[in-house]
């Protein structure tokens, strides 16, 4: 891979999750504070699960790592970044991951089958987001949950080209996407899937890692402080709890007012139980 082969890219590639060993990587993965974000709001109970677009396996790794049984759904062949790495992680870590070779428009299960969907930089890959959608809602269980973390948003169609010539990776390729808002909240739930909850940039460190909460805090410094001045800023930020008004106040502005083509949301849905 150009990028691993690349120096000055060493920092984009452990962000990435692209280093190896495989199993360091994945380690740390599952260390991170966007997992620790993500296993808040994972089911408690553990069941069967479905890692949909699972790439090198990290997610697959991180689930079966706590007590799930996974099936890593990854249609990419290659040992690097794809199914053959997943199965050589799971034989390494000797976690009993299950690798299918299928897409996520023509999902090979059946009905009812998995108790969660998790799906990673994942929904906006598909070539059809509502076929996709229908089919993870079809394999579900009643009262099963999907999580779509960290899904690439734009305002508006043309913004799409501006998102590809600025991304890191697409160049290399070619396979990056977004979509509109409101055609993953289109494609949830016109699948019949509930729509709980839908994470903007801000809300959550599981769409701004790998920046960290000392970082979103630094950035309402630096705002407060163009409108307050710095001393003030800073002292404000050291109270419990005006920092924490501070801080949500700053999250809301940018998450209401951003229109960066490409960042991040993340989705929480569940299945309705039949009536």
């Amino acid at each position: 891979m150009t990028l691993r082969s690349d120096p000055k890219a060493e920092s984009l590639v452990k962000a990435c999750y692209f280093d190896d060993p495989l199993i360091d990587a994945a380690q740390r993965f599952w260390r991170s504070q966007e997992w620790i974000e993500v296993s808040r709001i994972l089911p408690s109970g553990k069941g069967s699960a479905l890692d949909l677009g699972a790439g090198r396996g990290i997610s697959s790794f991180a689930l079966a790592k706590d007590g799930w049984s996974v099936t890593s759904l990854e249609p990419d062949p290659s040992p690097l970044v794809g199914a053959g790495a997943i199965r050589s992680l799971a034989c390494v870590s000797n976690l009993g991951i299950k690798v299918v070779s299928d897409y996520s428009e023509t999902l090979p299960f059946p009905a009812n089958t998995f108790d969660l969907v998790y799906c990673r930089q994942a929904l906006h890959h598909a070539c059809n987001l509502r076929q996709t959608c229908k089919e993870i809602a079809r394999v579900l269980k009643p009262k099963g949950i999907l999580i779509a973390t960290r899904e690439h948003v734009i305002s508006k169609p043309e913004d799409l080209h501006v998102f590809l010539a600025q991304h890191p990776l697409h160049n290399l390729y070619g396979g990056e996407n977004a979509f509109l808002l409101s055609e993953y909240k289109d494609a949830i739930r016109l699948s019949g899937l509930k729509l709980m909850r839908s994470l903007a940039p801000l809300d959550t460190a599981i769409n701004y890692f790998p920046s960290l909460e000392k970082d979103i805090n630094n950035m309402c410094v630096r705002h407060f402080s163009k409108l307050v001045g710095s001393h003030f800023a800073t002292t404000l930020m050291k109270s419990p709890i005006l920092g924490s008004a501070c801080r949500r106040t700053f999250i809301i502005f940018v998450n209401s007012f951003s229109n960066a083509p490409g960042r991040l949301y993340s989705f929480i849905a569940v299945k309705p139980s039949p009536a």
